[in-house]
């Protein structure tokens, strides 16, 4: 295989990526400055050396604990289960949750072999166990795996009489009902509250 395959193969396996915009990347690359390519093989190789998973909530760190976990002023009884990484800087963004967050990995979907144990949700039982929680935010996407998850969770967590909720889903700000699917405008219909 030569080099311009084997590139073209490895970013194919990238989610999002298909077979053609790897091979447009690959000769992007091809006509960038050697120095441009070698910066990023470095960044590659560095991020895979230094970056692991946060050894309490699961979150990627370049420490033993992430800097959400070693942060003081946070909330440690709130807990804010995602299914990844990625989900944390979503909620960040958004600038009101100051609780702790716990990264299960995934979600369940037995079609693609994926159960209860393939996600870190054992662990969350772990901490939860510990006492000094009161409350788990489930905050997996909205769909059958997500929702299938979240259930599970809640279940685990029923034994230890803290709080477990679920985020609130429906119509995002902006949004007009008539392009909202029914199963969106259920969900907003009874996750309403009352106006103050």
């Amino acid at each position: 295989m030569s080099a311009i395959e084997e590139l073209a193969t490895e970013l194919s396996r990238l989610p999002g990526i298909g077979r053609k915009t790897a091979l447009r990347l690959t000769y992007h690359l091809l006509r960038q400055p050697v120095e441009l390519t070698q910066r990023l093989a470095s960044a590659l190789v560095t991020l895979a050396e230094r970056v692991r998973p946060c050894a309490r909530c699961f979150n990627l760190t370049e420490e033993e604990l992430c800097a959400i976990c070693r942060d003081q002023k946070r909330d440690a009884a709130l807990i804010c289960a995602v299914e990844e990484a990625s989900d944390i800087g979503a909620i960040e963004r958004a600038g009101e949750f100051r609780g702790l967050y716990h990264v299960l990995g995934g979600r369940l979907s037995p079609l693609d072999g994926v159960g209860p144990e393939d996600l870190t949700i054992d662990r969350l039982v772990d901490r939860v166990s510990h006492g000094g929680v009161r409350e788990v935010i489930i905050a997996t996407n909205p769909s059958l795996e997500g929702e299938a998850t979240a259930l599970y969770v809640q279940r685990q967590l029923a034994p230890f009489g803290l709080a477990v909720t679920r985020i609130a889903r429906g119509l995002p700000v902006g949004g007009d009902l008539e392009y909202a699917d029914g199963v969106t405008i259920a969900q907003a219909i009874s996750a309403r509250r009352e106006m103050a």
